[in-house]
């Protein structure tokens, strides 16, 4: 019986072992010789040398627990599923077994009264639908294999490439199909037939089968060299077995709330979104500083993001009315819950004094940040030099202050803080906000791509939709940006696919991108659009897309402090993630370019 983590973790490994799988340890959480990722985000980070052909030291079959940092979400954290650290499972077959066996041992782990003992009848899986563009076909292969495993038909969909498709990780490489295991969460006995779109059917392990190269010029060859990369989640999955509907009342959870209900005097039921960022903030921060590779805070890279973290963790605390330094005493929580992670016991002394420092830092400064914030949030939009200023002389990283004007139904202007932000920082050096978001390192000419295409998009959608789509936000990082636009129901497969090619086919045409200056009314009287209701000086950048080919002369014409590329080929594939709801009235979709 599955009672926590510990438990999880060594069925999990005494299984893989079982067949004939080698045991590695966790790699760093600060990648080695890869300055892309400012931390291992995934289980198959550390193995990518070996997933493209490299001999691993310890053969073909692999098992391991990796411990992972994600920042690309953080927004998300104070909810019931997500963290900023967590462990990832995972068991390997480097050109060694293929789907037979993987679905076998995973469908054995987890209904074995040997191993987790779950019913079948609330399981289901997803296998990949097939693309025709891609040239790739359904996977029927996977799908009768979890027939013969005993899963009904009913219980079986098959899903697009947004949702069943792995990789790769750049822009080239291996690449392939996957299938998703989920289990029903909900009261009583699972329906008959698989919905994914119910919430109570909850993933718990992805088997992804690469069997495809993706070359530079976008096409999928079978790999010679295929491979198995399968991982669940360590705390989705042991509130999943212990029938919680909230990772936080896990046991790896729960001495860490007990320790904020102490120290604040509130109860976790009555502010659960503070008492959870507060410990998902901490426990990530012990484990960065316990790291063999440790980090301390700062303001450039992973000592940003730590720094982040911990001063999130803190502002949170003010608001529960936590009186004096607190961060050591949660942290001291922590330990005892990993005893496996010996880096951790090793660098106590160190975690406990940077935890202490930062507090003390930050806590000379926050009451008086607090205060001019109050004074500059009184307007609707906090400008650029302001945010700067309370980063500069007071120590809020960019994301604090956009978060706390959000509370008051305020905006940032991020684009002049980021050119505020550059003047006063050398370039090479750069960690700004970007970072926390995506977790990569600056690249500048990637997020001018990734701006260009976001002005596509919105004109596209506008097309599209037969709607006068306005932008309602957007996070623009070197590795995808996210846009948020004004519009009342789900985009259907067609009208994602056809704004997509939209963009694609502007990109294409390589259409010049025109900066001029005008005044504000000149601006607006030239079809100049605005965002955001933002207040304007008297003299605005405006960008232009030109194109001839439209009876107005242009393509998209917008306000914008940039940055742009200077023709649209310079964009090369722009492509569609993830289409899904923001908020009441405003959906959000996530795209990349290639």
């Amino acid at each position: 019986m599955i009672q926590n983590r510990w438990d999880l973790v060594k069925k999990y490994l005494e299984f893989f072992k079982s067949k004939e799988h080698h045991e590695i340890p966790s790699a760093s959480l600060i990648p080695e010789n890869d300055p892309t990722v400012l931390f291992t985000t995934a289980g198959m980070h550390p193995l990518v040398p070996f997933l493209t052909g490299q001999r691993h030291p310890h053969g073909k079959r692999l098992v391991d627990v990796q411990k992972c940092i994600r920042t690309g979400d953080i927004e998300d954290v104070g909810d019931e599923v997500h963290h900023t650290f967590f462990e990832m499972l995972g068991n390997w077959g480097l050109g060694d077994y293929w789907k037979k066996e993987a679905i076998g041992y995973s469908f054995e782990f987890l209904t074995s009264k040997e191993w987790l003992g779950i019913d079948k009848s609330k399981l289901a899986v997803s296998c990949f639908a097939g693309d025709d563009a891609m040239g790739v076909k359904k996977d029927i292969e996977s799908s009768e294999y979890w027939l013969k495993m005993g899963i009904p038909e009913e219980k079986i969909v098959f899903l697009s490439k947004s949702q069943n498709w792995w990789g790769p990780a750049g822009e080239s490489g291996p690449c392939g199909p996957d299938s998703e295991m989920f289990y029903w969460a909900g009261k009583g006995e699972a329906p008959k037939e698989f919905n994914p779109e119910d919430k109570r059917w909850v993933e718990i392990w992805n088997d992804v089968f690469m069997q495809y190269n993706k070359t530079k010029d976008g096409k999928y060859e079978l790999l010679e060299h295929k491979n198995v990369d399968t991982g669940m989640g360590v705390e989705r999955t042991v509130a999943v077995l212990l029938g919680l509907d909230d990772n936080y009342l896990t046991p790896g959870f729960v001495p860490i709330i007990a320790e904020i209900e102490k120290l604040s005097g509130k109860k976790y039921d009555d502010h659960k979104k503070a008492f959870r960022i507060i410990a998902d903030h901490l426990r990530a921060s012990v484990f960065i500083l316990g790291d063999e590779r440790g980090v301390k805070p700062g303001n450039l890279g992973q000592g940003y993001v730590l720094r982040r973290l911990i001063r999130r963790a803190i502002r949170y605390g003010k608001i529960l009315g936590i009186n004096g330094d607190f961060t050591v005493q949660i942290a001291k929580t922590v330990l005892p819950i990993y005893p496996d992670y010996q880096e951790l016991h090793r660098n106590h002394k160190i975690i406990f004094d940077e935890l202490q420092q930062e507090e003390e830092r930050f806590g000379k400064t926050l009451e008086k940040g607090l205060k001019i914030f109050e004074k500059i949030a009184r307007d609707d939009i906090i400008t650029g030099r302001e945010a700067f200023l309370l980063f500069q002389s007071y120590g809020f990283p960019i994301e604090m202050t956009v978060e706390l004007a959000n509370e008051k139904g305020a905006s940032v202007d991020l684009e002049e803080y980021n050119a505020e932000f550059k003047r006063h920082q050398d370039l090479s050096r750069t960690a700004s906000a970007g970072q926390f978001k995506s977790g990569l390192a600056d690249d500048s000419e990637q997020t001018k791509k990734l701006h260009t295409a976001t002005h596509l998009l919105l004109e596209a959608l506008k097309r599209v939709l037969n709607f006068d789509v306005k932008q309602k936000g957007s996070n623009i990082t070197p590795a995808r940006s996210r846009f948020d636009f004004s519009f009342d129901r789900k985009l259907t497969e067609e009208e994602k696919k056809e704004a997509e090619d939209l963009v694609n086919e502007k990109i294409q045409a390589g259409l010049e991108v025109k900066r001029e200056e005008l005044p504000l009314k000149e601006a607006f009287d030239s079809g100049a659009m605005g965002e955001f209701g933002a207040k304007y000086p008297d003299i605005v950048s405006v960008y232009t897309i030109i194109d001839s080919t439209e009876p107005r002369g242009y393509f998209s014409k917008e306000i914008c402090t940039g940055p742009h590329v200077k023709n649209t080929r310079e964009l090369g594939k722009f492509k569609i993630l993830k289409e899904e709801s923001a908020s009441a009235g405003v959906r959000r979709i996530r795209s990349v370019v290639e």
